[in-house]
This record gives C-alpha cells, sequence and structure tokens, in this order.
C-alpha cells in the first residue's frame, strides 16, 4: 500500500508492510532476482528508433519507474485502428513493483496512452497542473473508474522532488512547445540520470520563463552524472531555433497584408503559438478566435477549445485573447483571424472538413489566406498534401514552412541548441532517445564530441541497459516488445493475423469459394466464387467462370484419402483459382483466400 503525503515542494511515499522474498528461479537474469543488485536499468518500451509513443522504464533494487506513457503514430500499412500504444504484456507481470507514472510534459505521443494503459496498473500519476487537467477531462470524458484527487499527484511546474522509494526524481522547467516541460534528474546510490524529456532552448517565450539554466548546469558538471537520456527528434536541424516571437511577427505581416479572412492552422495544445496568434491579430487590427466544433454536444476528447480554457485558467491566455469563431463570425472579412486543427489533414479536424465542404456554418472563400503554423509529422504527409493541393485548386492562397520562414517555431532542438546543451552537460553514458536512428546517432556523437560522454548506447526499444557509476553500460536483457493497435473497444497487436489479412487483400484481393461437398469430400454442385478486387468488373463473367471450371477439375482428381481432408480441398482451391488469375492479371498476384464448405 502506497501512501502520498505532501511537504510543502516535496512528496514521499511510505511503503507498509513486507515483500515476500522472489524464488530463485534457474536460469533467470540477476536484476530479475537479486535484490542486492547496485545497477540501475533502463530500458524503453517505445520511443526508440522512431517519434512518437514514448513509454520509458527505470529499474533500480526490483521496483520499476515509468517516464511518460504516449501514443504513437499509426502506420500506415496497419490499414486499421483508432490509436497505437505500447504493448505492456511484459511490464505487467511485474505491475505491483511499478511505483508509478512520471510525466515531462502534456504531448499526446507522452500522455496519450495513459487512459488505455493506466488501467492495467492504477499506480499514481506524477505530473505538472498542465497535463493533469488535460488527463482529468480525458478521463472524465471516457467515464473511466479514475479518482483525480487520488490517482494523479500534481508537483510544482518550476520545479520539485519526488521520492518514490526507492528513487528520487527531481524535476526542473526546460522550453518545449506546451506549458510546463520538465526535465528529470533521477537519483540511486547507483548514480544519477538526466531524463530531458522534449527540449529546446527558446527562452522568447512570453508566456514563460526560460530553462532553468542554472540547474542544468550544475547537473551537468556533477562528475556523478551517470548518464542522460536525451530527446534526439530534430537533432539534424543545423538552423538557430526560430522563437515564438518571431512566429508572431511574421503572423503580423501576413494578418496586415491579407484581404480577407486569415485562417491559422497549428497544434492545439501549444498554448504560446495561440497567444502569438492572437497578438498578432491585436497588431494586424483584426480579431482573434478558434474555430469551435460544429457539434455543440460533449466529446469524449479535449480538443482546442478545452485548450483555450485550461490557458485561460492557469492565466496564460487572456480571457479576450481569443474569441470563438461565433462570436465574430459577422464581421468583415478583412477583421477575421481564426485559429483551427487540422495541420496534419487528421480526418476530423476542422481544416480537413472544411476542404470536403463539410462545415455548414463555415465555408472557404478564394479571398481566405491559409497558414499552416506547423511541420509535417512523419506519416502524415500525404494528408497534408491533401489539403495543400485542394487549397490550390479553391485558389485559396497558403504559406507553410517551405515557403514562409519563421512560420513556426520547434519544440526540438537542433545542432546549435545540442552544440549549447553539451557545453554543460557532460555525462558518463550518453543514451539517444525519441527520434529516428540517424537523429539519435547524430545525438549520441555530439554527447561524446562535445559533452565528453565515455560511452554511447544506441539501442533498440526492449534493450535494457545497466548501468552504474564508473562502470562501462551493457545490455543486460533484451524485452520482446511491439505495440497495440485499438479499434474501437478491441486491442490488437500490430501483427495480428487480421491487419495482415487486410493488407492482402488491399493489395492483391480477395477470392471468396464456398464448395458444396457429402461427408466424402466428393463435389455435390459447382462451387460458388465471388471476389474482392479481382474480377469485379468482368463483365463477362470468362474469369469467374474458369475459376469454377478449374477448382472443379483439381478437386475431381484427387484421391478418395486426399478429399477426406479440407485442408487439401483448400489446396486445391487455391491453385486452381491461381492458375486462371495470375495468367489473366500477372504472375505474381497473390489473392487472399477464403473457403467455406457447406455439407450435401
Amino acid at each position: 500500500m502506497v501512501k502520498v503525503k505532501e511537504k510543502k515542494n516535496e512528496i514521499e511515499t511510505e511503503e507498509k508492510g513486507t515483500l515476500n522474498k522472489p524464488a530463485k528461479i534457474k536460469g533467470m537474469n540477476k536484476h530479475e532476482n537479486d535484490k542486492n543488485d547496485e545497477n540501475i536499468y533502463f530500458m524503453a518500451l517505445g520511443g526508440l528508433e522512431h517519434v512518437g509513443q514514448n513509454m520509458y522504464l527505470y529499474k533500480y533494487k526490483g521496483k520499476y519507474l515509468v517516464v511518460d506513457c504516449g501514443m504513437g503514430f499509426l502506420e500506415e500499412e496497419i490499414g486499421a485502428g483508432d490509436v497505437q500504444y505500447c504493448d505492456t504484456t511484459w511490464l505487467e507481470k511485474y505491475k505491483d513493483d511499478v511505483i508509478g507514472f512520471v510525466i515531462t510534459h502534456g504531448h499526446e505521443d507522452h500522455i496519450g496512452a495513459l487512459k488505455y494503459i493506466w488501467p492495467k496498473f492504477r499506480k499514481p500519476i506524477y505530473c505538472t497542473r498542465f497535463p493533469a487537467e488535460i488527463l482529468k477531462k480525458t478521463f472524465k470524458g471516457i467515464e473511466l473508474d479514475f479518482n483525480p484527487e487520488k490517482d494523479i499527484v500534481v508537483f510544482d511546474h518550476h520545479g520539485t522532488t519526488l521520492n518514490l522509494a526507492p528513487f528520487e526524481i527531481e524535476t526542473f522547467h526546460v522550453s518545449h512547445s506546451v506549458p510546463e516541460a520538465q526535465m528529470l534528474i533521477i537519483k540511486t546510490p547507483a548514480g544519477k540520470i538526466l531524463h530531458t524529456g522534449d527540449w529546446t532552448f527558446n527562452d522568447d517565450n512570453p508566456i514563460e520563463e526560460p530553462t532553468d539554466y542554472v540547474r542544468l548546469k550544475e547537473i551537468g558538471s556533477d562528475p556523478k552524472l551517470l548518464a542522460c537520456v536525451c530527446d534526439s527528434t530534430s537533432s539534424s536541424r543545423q538552423e538557430p531555433q526560430t522563437t515564438e516571437v518571431q512566429v508572431r511577427e511574421i503572423l503580423t505581416e501576413i494578418m496586415r497584408n491579407a484581404p480577407g479572412r486569415v485562417l491559422v492552422t497549428g497544434y492545439s495544445r501549444s498554448i504560446a503559438r495561440m497567444k502569438m496568434f492572437a497578438e498578432a491579430a491585436r497588431n494586424a487590427e483584426r480579431i482573434a478566435a478558434i474555430k469551435e466544433r460544429s457539434n455543440t454536444n460533449p466529446v469524449p476528447y479535449v480538443g482546442l477549445p478545452e485548450f483555450r480554457e485550461i490557458g485561460i485558467e492557469f492565466n496564460y491566455l487572456n480571457k479576450d485573447d481569443v474569441y470563438l469563431h461565433n462570436e465574430i463570425k459577422d464581421l468583415p472579412a478583412e477583421k477575421q483571424a481564426i485559429f483551427l486543427t487540422g495541420s496534419q489533414g487528421e480526418q476530423y479536424a476542422m481544416l480537413t472538413r472544411l476542404c470536403r465542404g463539410h462545415v455548414k456554418e463555415m465555408k472557404l472563400q478564394p479571398t481566405d489566406t491559409v497558414l499552416f503554423s506547423s511541420i509535417v509529422i512523419p506519416g502524415r504527409e500525404q494528408d497534408v498534401s491533401f489539403l495543400y493541393n485542394k487549397l490550390a485548386r479553391m485558389g485559396i492562397k497558403t504559406h507553410t514552412i517551405f515557403d514562409t520562414n519563421h512560420l513556426h517555431a520547434s519544440g526540438h532542438a537542433g545542432r546549435p541548441e545540442f552544440e549549447k546543451f553539451y557545453d554543460m552537460v557532460h555525462p558518463q553514458v550518453s543514451i539517444p532517445m525519441h527520434g529516428d536512428y540517424i537523429n539519435e546517432m547524430l545525438n549520441g556523437k555530439m554527447a561524446m564530441e562535445r559533452g565528453g560522454a565515455k560511452h554511447m548506447m544506441v539501442v533498440h526499444n526492449g534493450e535494457m541497459i545497466a548501468l552504474k557509476d564508473g562502470e562501462a553500460p551493457y545490455i543486460a536483457e533484451t524485452i520482446e516488445t511491439g505495440f497495440v493497435v485499438m479499434e474501437g473497444e478491441t486491442e490488437r497487436s500490430a501483427d495480428d493475423k487480421v491487419y495482415k489479412n487486410r493488407k492482402k487483400i488491399a493489395t492483391n484481393g480477395a477470392v471468396f469459394v464456398t464448395l458444396p461437398i457429402d461427408k466424402r469430400g466428393f463435389l455435390k454442385g459447382v462451387p460458388e466464387v465471388s471476389s474482392a478486387g479481382i474480377f469485379e468488373t468482368d463483365t463477362t463473367g470468362f474469369m469467374k467462370r474458369q475459376i469454377q471450371i478449374e477448382i472443379t477439375k483439381a478437386i475431381d482428381d484427387l484421391t478418395k484419402s486426399e478429399r477426406k481432408n479440407q485442408d487439401n480441398l483448400v489446396r486445391a482451391v487455391q491453385i486452381a483459382a491461381n492458375k486462371v488469375i495470375r495468367a489473366s492479371l500477372g504472375s505474381d498476384k497473390k489473392p487472399q483466400y477464403s473457403v467455406h464448405f457447406v455439407q450435401k
């Protein structure tokens, strides 16, 4: 039983009762059964060698600390599903030893999976007020059995200390594209680890103080800094970081020169960007508003209207900074500036719906100007391209990061910021995280060349790194990891046969065969054949009749003993149908087959 108590700026946990000593299991790794093991272990269930789906584990003395629990970006080849997140099957075996979830910041790829994963563990969530408010609204929307007063522990966003035995976690503020982002210092007798979360050095952010450089320099110069687990997302970017104030200036310039409405699309939880949008509109003598939802009924997710409310509640926005579109829609077009969702071409986001003409109360006009104040997230290129082309065909002028400088301020460091970082931070071991492989390598290389790191561990999800002060790191164990796709109310693994079959059908089509047979396996009629993506346009019926003929021949050629096994009948159907299909459509066509039997 964990008791949580708060003292000033410090949170402590006390464990009551005793734990039974685990049985010695032959062949088990040392760190799984030896409470005297002095190493601290790091492992990612998601977040290495890709962007998104961040979920990291620290283990010490048999206890697990989870840092972040985020959604992933659905891979197109999955062919279905609503959301994607880490498979926690392995960790669930040790859920009694999980201390809790510590959240670095409120982006969806760091907190979005909690609504699916938290119910499996039901351990405290430690975070600042901004992600806490998002989680409260999210969990309330899906009617989860969740007590925010007990299950969320909110700590000071300026920095605090969490005593979560056997770990001590210190947090301090760092700049990012959402408010209240935190770096973590994870302390154990084995050494100290700096876990950066997502970060950049954007010091010209008007809604928050800059990164706590004093604390960063102190921990960075500590000889006991065992490792730095560091965000790598944009380490290949060579240009200095664009600031939010620079974004405001370019927005102001465009708004002043635009003939009609100005529509700005970006990330809904980027409160600083919303603030800059509002100030730019005011400077250009326009009224700023967000485009609220068309459906006024409550929805089970947190979107742009809710983030506006949170921004006002925490004094990041003033009440009169941003209105609702419904409140300004009757103003002249040249007086309107509207912030909306859809920068990534999401199916139900406002800009996508506007481009498809699905918003009754608001229609795009040729005099509109649309600004994409965002990057294109990997995997969303096709959806964003649809928006670009659709707007161009409608004669609407657009501005994107590809043709307009300083239109977006990234939340991730590039090379200039990394150089500054590693001038301050000197770990024994560099563990790059959160980025594709090349960006992780670039991060690790800078850590060694500029930060003086002796070791670089660029590892895969599931590889458990053993760390100890003054000793070389090594991979102690490799855990099988993967991700889960949630489709409606159904969880499936990414390699589920259902998805494999969908992909095969999408590429090669499918053939459905019904065989009327008797109990001895002899045909008692003509096989019924239909398809998806093979011969729907075959108006003469030639291919269908040829498949029926070939199947009949193939089954008739089977011996009495062969036809007793339905697997032999299925194989005969596939060979016979392939003979016809490949002759007509090419030798590489490999349709999916579904064979049904009807006893006659």
